[in-house]
């Protein structure tokens, strides 16, 4: 079953990543030379710091992305500078 566009998609705010489910790009020549082209980008539904919420718009997958995934938590409480 394919879930419907996300009333929160708008064409204007895209992202250029790799879709989990359907991978249409692997056989772009653009997508692989790194560069953003006109056929497989992704709806950038929302974001909540370094995490942004995508939906494909080919196979209409959701999914949630970490683009820091190398930074740590941040620490909590008050900073102690020397």
């Amino acid at each position: 079953m394919r879930l419907p566009i996300d009333p929160q998609a708008d064409p204007a705010r895209r992202a250029w990543v790799p879709c989990p489910v359907c991978d249409d790009a692997s056989r772009c020549a653009s997508c692989a030379g790194g560069r953003n082209c006109a056929d497989h980008w992704r709806y950038l539904i929302s974001n909540a710091g370094p995490v942004v919420q995508l939906q494909c718009p080919q196979c209409t997958h959701m999914w949630s992305l970490n683009t820091r995934p190398q930074a740590g938590p941040r620490p909590s409480g008050p900073s102690s500078c020397p």
